[in-house]
């Protein structure tokens, strides 16, 4: 199987790459447009802001690759929310393959939610063998709001999307190569699709 992990710049590769190769596969780290678009499983991972998240992917033709793939595609966290069709971080327009904004939490709350919180409502093969209120790790100041393509949802202020599904795209707001056992076992259902 052969498992894309799109490079356009954002952070926290590493720990990706080892959660697949803990799994017994090798993904590889490429902006190259045929790799990934002859790739079985797509990751578009994303730490860091979204402004210049979105002009990394412009330079490279990568926004207008993305929306166009077939296979399955997993964004994780900031990969998610540029997915959506626009976020308040630095007033970005995203690829509008989930069709719901992205806010900023208050600072009622701490900013950035960091740390460990429950999924619930789960809605997906993506979940199989993942239980309701299963705990995922989290670091973020923005969410997606709950829309029609919300497949689990997360309570921290406000009830969000923590993950989003659309035809063969994904998105999870945590970080499931750092949420443990869950975490692994939504990876390995993801290369299972």
């Amino acid at each position: 199987m052969k498992i894309a992990i799109i490079d356009y710049g954002a952070g926290n590769i590493k720990s990706i790459q080892f959660a697949f190769k803990r799994l017994g596969y090798d993904a590889v780290l490429t902006s190259d447009v045929e790799t990934i678009q002859q790739a079985n499983k797509v990751v578009f991972p994303g730490v860091g802001e979204a402004n210049h998240a979105m002009s990394m992917l412009k330079a490279s033709g990568l926004d207008d690759i993305i929306p166009e793939l077939k296979q399955p595609v997993l964004g994780i966290c900031l990969g998610m929310q540029l997915m959506c069709n626009h976020t308040e971080e630095s007033d970005t327009k995203g690829l509008g393959i989930f069709d719901v904004d992205v806010k900023r939490f208050s600072n009622v709350v701490k900013v950035p939610q960091m740390g460990w919180n429950t999924i619930t409502n789960l809605k997906s093969d993506l979940f199989l063998g993942i239980q309701d209120n299963e705990y995922m790790y989290l670091v973020h100041s923005y969410y997606a709001e709950q829309s029609r393509d919300t497949i689990a949802t997360t309570s921290y202020e406000t009830n969000y999307a923590s993950a989003l599904q659309k035809d063969n795209f994904y998105g999870v707001q945590f970080h499931p190569e750092k949420s443990s056992k869950a975490g692994e076992q939504l990876l390995k259902n993801f290369l299972e699709l």
